[in-house]
């Protein structure tokens, strides 16, 4: 298996979809403008890309899940244009590139996170390529999930922000992230099983929530520990920005020696999760080891 040229064209089904969002003239354009802007900003299109795979896992194809990955996308874009708000981290780089505050103005980037989370669920309920409306009424209820303030990222950013400038200890910080960062991926994978007209089994399901448990907290230990270890060249976003805002993080709590020890047993597990379940799930164990060893 070309783990890159999988990779590389699921992106690229991901990326002709997201172009010919948004491009209506109206007297809101601008509005759409910051949409796209940071839409199409660029980025590993992680989420999209699991979307498609699990949904290629069960079926064979990619082509079910695509507005469901599209829907993820922009949901996971409205996150990062709120989380980058002055009112939240105040960051001016993402994907190294102005944030869309400081191009848009503050008051265009809160509207354009509104609007890109409202279009993620009228993608998904509007869908003519998924297994049909009960999938479609399955997807936006994952995503409602992923999104809300129960189990969802909007919790996860509450904990976050409230825990600025108080030592949290390992459960806390879990807790955080489970819901901030690994709600969102295991979304990403449900939407792809819920599109597929191959019913996923109990045990497909199972592997993708612990799957996508797994590859989060990995993912946000790595990203933790980038914050210390790269540049602001490198990362696309401000390094530092953590202890500036007085965050608690893993590498902080545990160190970067132990961070590293952590990303591979939690890379491992996922990677048990998936082993006999998919009909790709080397491509989805390669994904997990790809993103454990990011440098950016």
């Amino acid at each position: 298996m070309d783990f890159e040229r999988e990779y590389r064209r699921a992106v690229e089904l991901i990326e002709g979809e997201l172009q010919g969002c948004l491009t209506d003239e109206g007297p809101q354009r601008e509005l759409l403008e910051a949409m796209r802007y940071s839409l199409l900003a660029g980025g590993k299109r992680i989420r999209p890309v699991l979307a498609l795979k699990f949904c290629e896992g069960v079926c064979g194809s990619m082509e079910p899940a695509l507005d469901f990955a599209c829907g993820v996308e922009m949901l996971h874009t409205y996150s990062l244009i709120h989380d980058d708000l002055p009112c939240m981290d105040n960051d001016d780089l993402r994907r190294g590139k102005p944030t869309c505050h400081k191009v848009y103005g503050e008051c265009n980037a809160v509207l354009a996170g509104d609007a890109l989370q409202a279009e993620a669920f009228r993608r998904i309920a509007a869908s003519r390529r998924s297994a049909g409306l009960a999938a479609n009424a399955r997807g936006c209820a994952i995503l409602g999930e992923a999104a809300g303030a129960v189990k969802g990222i909007c919790a996860g950013q509450y904990l976050d922000m409230s825990g600025e400038g108080r030592a949290l200890n390992e459960g806390e910080l879990t807790q955080i992230h489970l819901w901030k960062t690994a709600a969102l991926l295991r979304a990403a994978c449900l939407l792809g099983l819920a599109a597929s007209p191959v019913e996923a089994t109990p045990e497909q399901t199972a592997a993708a929530e612990a799957y996508a448990r797994e590859v989060g907290i990995a993912f946000q230990i790595r990203d933790d520990m980038l914050d210390q270890e790269s540049t602001t060249q490198e990362l696309g976003k401000p390094v530092g920005s953590d202890a500036e805002n007085e965050k608690a993080t893993f590498a902080v709590l545990y160190g970067l020696a132990q961070c590293r020890r952590l990303v591979d047993e939690h890379t491992a597990a996922a990677k048990r999760a998936v082993a006999g379940r998919f009909g790709n799930e080397e491509f989805l164990c390669r994904l997990a080891d790809a993103l454990a060893g990011r440098s950016h």
